[in-house]
């Protein structure tokens, strides 16, 4: 898709799912590396935060729109069989011919006689 500055961007969105993640990496980083610098730690995951909210903002405006899990819930995928398929248009795909690799021709052995090693 194109640029498209008319597009809205979901701010509240994406700053939720920062804080989400900054809280959930913050308490494992402080569970883990106590004894490392925490500071540096926890300054890099602030700076993130503006680095995520740009990135958002370029995918929203070239029209990428993530599922909410609501909507992956409520939006089932199709079942794979051929009534699916058929009442969908879809025409099952033929099965390709026989091939040496595939066992269906070639001139391999029927009997399976190896020569003996000398």
């Amino acid at each position: 898709m194109a640029w498209d500055a008319s597009r809205p961007v979901p701010w509240q969105r994406l700053a939720r799912e920062w804080l989400l993640y900054v809280g959930i990496m913050g308490v494992v980083f402080v569970l883990f590396f106590r004894d490392s610098n925490l500071v540096g730690i926890l300054g890099g995951l602030l700076a993130s935060g503006p680095m995520y909210l740009a990135f958002g903002y370029v995918l929203a405006k070239f029209g990428y729109q993530r599922k909410s899990l609501r909507e992956l819930r409520d939006d089932p995928r199709p079942s794979r069989s051929g009534q699916a398929n058929a009442a969908s248009g879809e025409v099952p795909r033929a099965k390709p011919a026989p091939t040496k690799r595939t066992g269906g021709g070639g001139t391999g052995r029927p009997g399976g006689t190896r020569r003996k090693r000398r």
